[in-house]
């Protein structure tokens, strides 16, 4: 196959763009340039899609004796990815903007680039594997072996039709050290480079602090779930659901125990704090789904809300039908810090189901 690799300047990218040429495919390696400050650095661990990050790609190609080229896709992620971060946190909701860079930049934007020049697939460094599932031997979406890297979580809202042109060649290593030792091995210079972490369009890693720049000051109030006012705030798109300190509370609670943001309501400039029973809930409601395939109410299913969070069992209540396009999901167990605009994803054992947006909790 013509394999077009997506190569981050990271170990793992570069591995996997090695493993697709040692397959037999013929592959070009293509760094994507996400950043407007072409002068960007990283620091640390923290940034990605960097000037040195796309000079280690290029490194790792000419090693590898693959093509490389860089594309400038920064319009795009700003445009997809960024302001999409920031319309979600003025709304009162919770994304991950690493969701919606898998979605619309690297299944999305690249695929279709990769389509219009004759490339039969994409390569990435992600860790998750693909399986074939039911009578038709559609591809399925299944977690990597590596549990602590697995990025099946992520993935999952590239839906069926990405999976199908997708590679992922490390979704069979055990853990991150042996692709270290198999990038060490390959004579590739980024074997020891630190992962990167946080968001990458935030390299500071100061989340507030980029949300008050970008949005300004909305000052409003914080209030206790009766209405009572509590202190102030400089914007609800400070606060995140779960979220314990920096609350802006002026006096203790009257119980003393800690309190908690329960509640977002931009539209008041409201913060709600309450107490930590009320973050639980048994019940997800959530639309825009992207299935693997059908869902029916009464299947047993594992729900996980965050990327690195437990998934826990449970059972549709209702699936997406017709115009009702909704999927609720009832858990055997209460979870805590439910937050609109969370991603949800369903799996079968390590299998995908299904990727959704979380609405509100019952």
């Amino acid at each position: 196959m013509k394999v077009l690799a997506a190569m981050s300047g990271g170990v793992d990218s570069a591995v996997a763009a090695a493993r697709a040429v040692e397959a037999g495919h013929e592959v070009v390696g293509v760094h994507m340039a996400l950043s407007k400050n072409r002068d960007q650095r990283r620091t640390g661990s923290r940034g990605c899609c960097t000037v040195e990050d796309a000079s280690d790609a290029r490194r790792a190609a000419d090693r590898i004796g693959i093509p490389y080229y860089v594309w400038d896709l920064s319009d795009d992620f700003h445009d997809l990815v960024v302001e999409d971060f920031l319309s979600e946190y003025a709304a009162g909701r919770t994304p991950n903007p690493c969701v919606r860079c898998n979605e619309r930049i690297k299944f999305a934007s690249l695929l279709e680039r990769a389509t219009l020049l004759g490339f039969d697939a994409v390569c990435t460094g992600h860790y998750a594997t693909i399986g074939r599932n039911g009578p038709d031997g559609a591809r399925s979406l299944h977690r990597s072996r590596n549990s602590a890297k697995d990025q099946s979580y992520v993935l999952a809202v590239m839906g069926p039709e990405a999976l199908e042109r997708s590679l992922f060649p490390l979704g069979e290593f055990e853990d991150k050290q042996a692709v270290r030792e198999e990038a060490r091995t390959r004579g590739l210079g980024v074997s020891t480079k630190p992962d990167s972490y946080d968001i990458c369009f935030i390299a500071d890693g100061d989340t507030r602090g980029f949300l008050e720049r970008s949005l300004g000051e909305v000052p409003g109030e914080v209030v206790d779930t009766e209405g009572a006012v509590l202190g102030e705030h400089s914007g609800t798109h400070g606060y995140t659901i779960g979220q314990r300190k920096g609350l802006g509370i002026q006096h203790p609670a009257a119980d003393g125990r800690p309190r908690y943001v329960v509640d977002i309501d931009p539209g008041r400039r409201q913060v709600v704090v309450g107490a930590a029973e009320l973050l639980s809930t048994r019940e997800l409601i959530a639309a825009d789904v992207i299935g693997f395939e059908p869902l029916e109410a009464g299947r047993p299913v594992h729900a996980q809300i965050r990327a690195h969070g437990e998934a826990v069992p449970g059972t549709i209540e209702h699936a997406p039908d017709g115009a009702d396009r909704q999927l609720r999901v009832r858990l055997d167990s209460p979870v805590r810090g439910v937050a609109p605009g969370q991603t949800l994803v369903l799996y079968d054992g390590d299998r995908v189901l299904a990727a959704a947006t979380l609405e509100r909790r019952a």
